[in-house]
């Protein structure tokens, strides 16, 4: 059963779930919160639709291909959902029936690979046994995903760094060198590299992403993590994770402890207040606002 892929608090089973999806700009928004619950097990997805690099869209040409991606894979993951079925299997599964959806409504080779739509994402399925549960988690990509442990630890169970960040802070500060500070100016600037590094993502024989059309096997980072009750888990993607980096306005066991007690609507209500103010956010990224999304699973 599909829960939630929307703002709000909910409380399934053993794990109560206080979700967040707020899109950069009004009616956009390529991510994705999205839960599922059968039996004793409850799977929670953070998906991060990454920014098209191409001129022009080609399956939705009003919330756009990625939106259209991460929402269609959603669909098409759910009746994959199996207890005994591991995470990867259902995945690509799920992708396979992705891929047939878009090819219906794209011409065969009509669309460049830069095009092809890809996102990130953190996947949390929760086992449920006795008074706690264990979690199994599957990651592509640069979401995030803390622990607290209810004891005023916190723990990064996926210290993944995105190598494509570093480069793009140094063609950013570059680009910033030579004059271009315009956000338009400065992606133009960007576009052909970025649509390279995107054929290579689309194309690798072993992605580490969330593709269209994997050549091959996906590398997805996975751990498996037993919790206690009182313990609460946050995956994010990072347009949420900007609080921390590159803003540095939270520490990540701030952002962590501000998410338990004050709810990721709270947190992400700081976040837009900073990026509105263009002169100190639009130095730091690419883009000024990114989409952000957050889950806070909490065990009873």
């Amino acid at each position: 059963m599909d829960i939630a892929s929307r703002a709000g608090k909910l409380a399934i089973d053993r794990v109560c779930i206080d979700t967040v999806c707020d899109g950069a700009s009004a009616g956009h928004n390529e991510d994705l919160v999205a839960v599922f619950e059968q039996d004793d097990m409850t799977d929670v997805l953070v998906l991060d639709g990454a920014t098209s690099v191409a001129d022009v869209d080609y399956v939705d040409l009003g919330q756009g291909d990625v939106t259209w991606f991460v929402h269609e894979f959603r669909r098409c993951l759910a009746p994959h959902l199996r207890r005994d079925r591991a995470q990867g299997d259902s995945a690509l599964l799920a992708l396979a029936d992705v891929r047939a959806a878009y090819r219906a409504r794209t011409e065969e080779g009509a669309v460049p690979p830069y095009a092809w739509p890809i996102a990130a994402l953190t996947w949390l399925r929760f086992l449920h046994a006795g008074e706690g549960c264990t979690l199994h988690a599957w990651c592509v990509g640069d979401c995030k995903t803390l622990l607290f442990d209810g004891d005023a630890s916190i723990n990064d169970l996926d210290p993944y760094v995105n190598p494509q960040e570093a480069i793009l802070q140094t063609q950013i500060a570059a680009l910033a060198q030579s004059g271009i500070v315009d956000g338009a100016a400065r992606k133009a600037a960007l576009l052909p590299m970025l649509r390279e590094r995107r054929v290579e993502q689309n194309m690798a024989l072993a992605p580490t992403i969330l593709c269209l059309a994997p050549q091959g096997p996906i590398a997805a980072r996975t751990f498996t993590v037993p919790l206690a009750p009182g313990a609460a888990v946050i995956a994010m993607t990072d347009g949420f994770w900007r609080l921390v980096d590159p803003y540095r306005l939270l520490t990540a066991g701030e952002l962590a402890r501000r998410c338990v007690a004050d709810g990721a609507a709270s947190v992400l209500a700081r976040l837009r207040t900073f990026e509105a103010d263009q002169g100190r956010a639009d130095s730091l990224a690419v883009k000024r606002a990114d989409d952000a999304a957050a889950a806070v699973c909490r065990v009873h």
